[in-house]
């Protein structure tokens, strides 16, 4: 990923948790050359060695699992909020812009060939989702008829990805003096909407380049 000079992000622990909070991924990868892509969820742990591992699944009669090879690394891209900067908001002449929070990850694929590690997986991520409903109400995977189960799970291809390489990118707009940075946050919240709004508050945990003081 290109990330422009100053706009790199390199916190793990904010990384990890943005790559929760944004789950659902752009998975690509390349067959003979050509690249093929799905969107789908992929739940973060960290395994052995505390190695990172992305788990999820896919369609079995999606073919882009067949492109999926333990000696060749895959990317995940995870996509934060995003919003149009207008020029007009800066005390200089300047061009306008956009703001954004972006996060690839490469690593190495591995096809799930055991039900049980394969349901384990399902549940997990079921459970992930779940938890956000009342108890009362969740559906469990545990509670389908092991007929159905079993249908589901065929239908499915499961796969774990050993992280090789982590890149991010908050463009904040840090290049801007503590004023026009201010200004935009300010901008961003009055236009309301949700994107504008979730960047605001991603720039509020930031400050800009040579600045000393937000407050």
């Amino acid at each position: 990923m290109y990330i422009p000079s100053g706009f790199g992000e390199t916190r793990q622990e904010y990384i990890e948790d943005f790559i929760r909070k944004h789950s659902f991924a752009t998975l690509i990868s390349s067959d003979n050359g050509r690249p093929m892509a799905t969107h789908l969820l992929l739940d973060l742990t960290e395994g052995p060695s505390s190695r990172l591992l992305l788990g999820g699944h896919i369609a079995r009669v999606n073919p882009q699992w067949r492109t999926f090879h333990e000696d060749k690394e895959i990317l995940a891209v995870f996509s934060g909020p995003h919003a149009y900067v207008s020029a007009s908001w800066y005390s200089v002449n300047s061009a306008p812009t956009w703001n954004y929070v972006n996060v690839h990850v490469y690593g190495l694929p591995r096809v799930i060939e055991d039900s049980l590690e394969l349901y384990g997986l399902l549940k997990r991520l079921v459970d992930r989702q779940e938890q956000h409903s009342p108890a009362a109400t969740r559906y469990r995977l545990e509670s389908l008829p092991k007929g159905v189960l079993e249908s589901m799970m065929q239908g499915v291809v499961g796969f774990e990805i050993t992280v090789t390489k982590i890149e991010a990118a908050a463009k904040l707009s840090q290049n801007r003096n503590p004023d026009d940075y201010r200004n935009i946050i300010e901008k961003l919240r009055e236009r309301g909407d949700p994107q504008s709004s979730e960047i605001a508050e991603e720039m509020t945990l930031r400050k800009p380049h040579g600045s000393q003081n937000m407050a």
